[in-house]
Parts: structure tokens; C-alpha cells; sequence
């Protein structure tokens, strides 16, 4: 059978304009895809601009479903969804993202980031954690040592917490010493409220190496060996304490006197105090020289401390406890005054975290509301 050449000839345009009309069709496409997923993109940003957080998240979830590959649009999906608070959400996203096979490197480690975020705000603290230990390495290694050492804390961890500060400390990242103090002091009370006194001493001793400007570690040191019986010893840590850290003898003003009274040392903390009260006057070191006076003088000419304090500080809170030992002319009044003037001033007695306002009667060495260390200063209210 003979092959009619004529067939070829008149195919090959015929081919030709199929395969050109297929292409025009695959590349309208493919602009009709481009178009759409920045079109639903910048949408979505549109909404964010406007705070429209409902819209923005419908706008990305539609640019993901066009273009499902692009990791960009899946970072912005994830991390609306987490601060909507919908964590199950960006948990899926995230998961989804490190499950791809084709994920760079970089996007991978960023992923993980934003995992571990979604577990923190989760409240998931054992996930977290885990998540954050992977990121030992990456570029997030600073930010993810910075998350566990608040995930220890919070959840009372001190060893894994001081290994963390130890680690950050080694890498440059900050100075953590006097963190370092407070782990060990926190450690050293569970020590102590077990009994093991000992092993409490020892721990209070590394505290004071780790900072030894730092009060926390002496005070709670002089307790330890007032508790221990050893008077002697509780005197001569207070006396470094006010050498070191003069700011923060007002805190250990009280247990300053028992010690000496039990250590014989009443003239010598006396002299200590009168000479720390006239370089910074405060009214817990005021209120321990009247202790020890009273105990040994008259307590009137003991109270005419508070008179002095007022000549040169305008305080309610010394002009209440003057006038608690005072007897005045119209004694009628005077325990409806005296009521008046302790509920006016017992606000003033309280301790102020610097960091965020949280006020409170007794002082914290870790503010409660915001978690800060030393954010307390060693005076009272009334005296900021």
C-alpha cells in the first residue's frame, strides 16, 4: 500500500495549531492561578491593615488553597491563628509545614520557632519544652533558651533553670549571676523546710560566690543560722551584708536586732544602723533603732526618733507610730485618730515592683505579677 505523502503535509499544521492552542490554554492558566492567589494575598493584608482579623484569616486560607506550596502564606496563616488565640489552628499549620519533604532548611527551623510559640501560648509546657530543645543550634537557639529558662521558673525547675542560665552565660548571652544566687537560694529553702539544714548551708554559700553583691543569699544565710542556733555567725553575715549591699539592710532591719540581742551584740547593731539610717534614711532601719533603744532606754526618748524623721521627711507612717505611744491632751480621740491614721497609712507600708505596679505587704525577691527578678525595691511606698 502506498503512504500518500499529502497526509504528513496536511497534519503538521494541523498539529501545529493544536499544540499552540493547548499552550495558550495551560499559560491562561497559569496567569489566572497568579492572579488569583495575590489578588486573595493582598486581601488579606488589606484586612490586617484594617484589623480585621476574621477576613484576613478566609483571605490566607484561600491564597493557601491556590497556592498551596508557598511557605510565606502559611507562616502568615499560622501565626493570625495564634494571635486569635485559635492554637489548635496554627498547631495544625505549623505541623503541616515541618511534615513537608521539600522545606529548606531555614523554613524548617522557622517552623519549629513557631511551633514551640503555639505551645507556649497553649499553655502546653511539656510540648513546648520539647520543641524548644530542637531548636539547640539554630538561628533561634538565644529565643528558645529564653523560653525554657520562664518555662523552669514557672514551673519551679531550679536545677534545669540554673543549667539553662549556665549555658546562656557560657554563650555570652547576658549575665546570670545573680539568677544563678536566687536558684540556689530557692533550692536551699526546700532544704530547709525538709530539715536538711546542712545541705541548705552549703547551697547558701554557692549563692553568695555566684553574686556576691546580691542580699537574697546573706539574708536568707543569716536566718539559716539563727535557725541553727548559731547567733554569732547570723551577726557577722548581717555585718557583710551591710557592706556589700547597704541598700538592702532595710530588709534584714528586723532580724538584724533579734540577732544581736541573741548574739550580745545590741551597741555594736545600734551603731551600724544609726550610721546606715543617716547615709539613706528609711523607716524600716528607723523602726529598728527604736526597737533597740526602747529595750534598753525609755521608750519615749526612743520614739523621739520618729520626731527627728519628720524634721526631714514628711512621713505619715513615722508620725502614726510617734503618736501610737504618745498620750495626748483630749484622750477621747485618740484611738479614733489613731485608727484613722494606721488605715490611712497602711498602703504606704507596702513594696512596689518597679516593673509592673504589683504591690504587696511582705517583699518579693520574684515579683508574682509579672515574674521579674529584683524588681522590688528595699523601701516602702511611701518612700519611692
Amino acid at each position: 500500500m502506498d503512504f500518500d505523502l499529502n497526509w504528513i503535509l496536511l497534519g503538521l499544521p494541523i498539529a501545529f495549531g493544536l499544540g499552540w492552542l493547548a499552550s495558550r490554554l495551560d499559560l491562561r492558566q497559569v496567569r489566572q492561578d497568579s492572579r488569583r492567589a495575590p489578588k486573595a494575598y493582598f486581601k488579606g493584608l488589606n484586612y490586617l491593615l484594617n484589623e480585621q482579623q476574621d477576613q484576613a484569616i478566609d483571605a490566607f486560607i484561600e491564597a493557601v488553597q491556590n497556592d498551596p506550596d508557598t511557605t510565606e502564606l502559611h507562616f502568615a496563616l499560622g501565626n493570625l491563628f495564634r494571635r486569635r488565640g485559635e492554637y489548635n489552628r496554627a498547631v495544625r499549620v505549623h505541623e503541616h509545614l515541618l511534615a513537608r519533604g521539600d522545606l529548606s532548611r531555614a523554613d524548617r527551623e522557622r517552623a519549629q520557632h513557631a511551633l514551640a510559640l503555639d505551645f507556649l501560648k497553649a499553655g502546653l509546657l511539656d510540648r513546648a519544652e520539647d520543641a524548644l530543645r530542637r531548636l539547640e543550634g539554630t538561628p533561634f537557639e538565644a529565643q528558645a533558651r529564653m523560653a525554657l529558662l520562664a518555662i523552669y521558673e514557672r514551673s519551679r525547675d531550679w536545677p534545669h533553670a540554673s543549667d539553662i542560665a549556665r549555658r546562656m552565660q557560657a554563650a555570652q548571652q547576658g549575665d546570670f549571676g545573680t539568677r544563678q544566687a536566687h536558684y540556689l537560694c530557692e533550692q536551699a529553702l526546700t532544704c530547709t523546710a525538709r530539715g536538711e539544714l546542712e545541705a541548705a548551708q552549703t547551697l547558701l554559700h554557692k549563692a553568695v560566690e555566684a553574686a556576691p553583691q546580691a542580699a537574697r543569699a546573706r539574708i536568707e544565710l543569716a536566718r539559716l543560722h539563727q535557725r541553727m542556733g548559731d547567733a554569732g555567725a547570723a551577726w557577722h553575715v548581717l555585718h557583710e551584708l551591710a557592706e556589700a549591699a547597704p541598700a538592702a539592710l532595710p530588709l534584714a532591719a528586723a532580724l538584724l536586732v533579734e540577732v544581736a540581742s541573741a548574739s550580745g551584740q545590741l551597741d555594736a547593731a545600734h551603731a551600724l544602723l544609726v550610721q546606715r539610717y543617716q547615709d539613706m534614711p528609711a523607716l524600716d532601719l528607723l523602726d529598728a533603732i527604736v526597737a533597740l533603744e526602747s529595750a534598753g532606754t525609755n521608750g519615749t526618748q526612743a520614739r523621739n526618733w520618729y520626731v527627728r524623721h519628720l524634721e526631714h521627711e514628711p512621713s505619715l507612717v513615722a508620725a502614726t507610730r510617734w503618736l501610737a505611744g504618745e498620750e495626748l491632751a483630749q484622750q477621747q480621740f485618740h484611738p479614733q485618730v489613731q485608727r484613722a491614721l494606721e488605715h490611712a497609712s497602711r498602703p504606704l507600708t507596702r513594696y512596689r515592683c518597679a516593673a509592673c505596679g504589683f504591690e504587696a505587704r511582705q517583699h518579693f525577691w520574684q515579683c508574682p505579677g509579672c515574674q521579674s527578678w529584683d524588681s522590688y525595691p528595699a523601701r516602702r511606698v511611701e518612700e519611692l
